[in-house]
């Protein structure tokens, strides 16, 4: 019988675990983060961006 107690604990405390870090480490699913995330990626990706970053050195010195 008390194995069968140390395997419960054992698959309780693994499940807690389990949840916790999926609670940590999940992203952020509104329409509003979705929005944010897609504008971000299109001014990473636009030519005026690198442009403005290649011009000025001390600029991208300061970004690192």
């Amino acid at each position: 019988m008390s194995g069968l107690v140390f395997l419960v604990a054992a698959l309780v405390v693994s499940v807690i675990g389990s949840v916790i870090l999926w609670l940590h480490h999940r992203q952020p699913t509104s329409l509003n983060q979705g929005i944010d995330d897609f504008s971000r990626e299109m001014d990473a990706l636009s030519p005026e961006h690198q442009t403005r970053l290649g011009s000025d050195p001390r600029r991208r010195e300061r970004r690192r």
